[in-house]
């Protein structure tokens, strides 16, 4: 369990980075979904469906607007 939540968390922190970095919207807009959708899945590992609920409805709402 440890080792996938390291995982998760350094894909995170790549994702949060290049949505710094990136040089057009749409790339920025995929890694920020990358990292929100990756924090759901780190819920889910750690057993809170509900949080895991409401994030996924909040990223959700977030990148369509």
């Amino acid at each position: 369990m440890e080792i996938s939540l390291t995982i998760i968390l350094v894909i995170m922190i790549a994702g949060s980075i290049f949505s710094l970095h990136a040089k057009d919207l749409l790339s920025a807009i995929v890694s920020y979904g990358i990292v929100g959708f990756s924090l759901v899945i780190a819920f889910l590992i750690l057993k809170a469906p509900d949080l895991a609920i409401v994030q996924i409805v909040v990223e959700t709402i977030s990148l369509i607007i």
